[in-house]
């Protein structure tokens, strides 16, 4: 990707209790760009649905997406720039948020269920149970590299796997631009 536009919107992408929320939002302090955080675009009933312990449908998923989507066309239509923690598990998921652009990335935080459910076991106050990270697991669908992915390891600590999404990106953080 050297020499490559610069993206208008990074997408931080994986299961609950990946650290999509903690790496997002240190990107956005890295890079100097907004944050948001995917959870905050969900209607009330799938947030409801999610805390009673019950997996959202693809049906349930849809003005969600679509919102986010929304969001991302309306940074880049604006030349502006955001990070967004979402974890867009399904291929279809991906396509819906990328509507077709090809100035987003996708970083793909991957990990193992155990480390993951050892998170999640310890997280608190948020809506999403550890009970659901099964079907979070089951419902995935590894991005491929035709998605403009960017896929590391959430076994480092956050500014390792900061600087490892930087790297990839081929991104000088410090300057907001490209490097050739």
């Amino acid at each position: 990707m050297a020499g490559a536009e610069l993206p208008c919107a990074l997408i931080v992408m994986g299961v609950s209790g990946s650290g999509k929320s903690t790496v997002a939002e240190a990107l956005g302090k890295r890079l100097g760009w907004r944050f948001k955080d995917g959870d905050s675009f969900h209607p009330a009933s799938n947030v409801a649905k999610m805390a009673a312990g019950h997996p959202l449908t693809d049906e349930d998923r849809w003005p969600w997406l679509n919102a986010i989507a929304d969001e991302i066309e309306r940074t880049c239509e604006a030349d502006g720039h955001v990070i967004i923690a979402c974890s867009a598990l399904k291929h279809t998921y991906r396509d819906v948020l990328l509507r077709g652009r090809d100035d987003v990335r996708f970083v793909f935080l991957k990990g193992n269920q155990e480390l993951i459910a050892d998170r999640l076991a310890h997280r608190k106050g948020h809506f999403m149970p550890p009970e659901l990270l099964t079907s979070q697991f089951k419902t995935l669908e590894p991005p491929e590299a035709s998605e403009h992915v960017i896929t590391v390891s959430i076994d480092e600590t956050i500014e390792a796997i900061v600087d490892g999404v930087l790297r990839q990106l081929k991104f000088d953080g410090e300057k907001h631009k490209a490097m050739s």
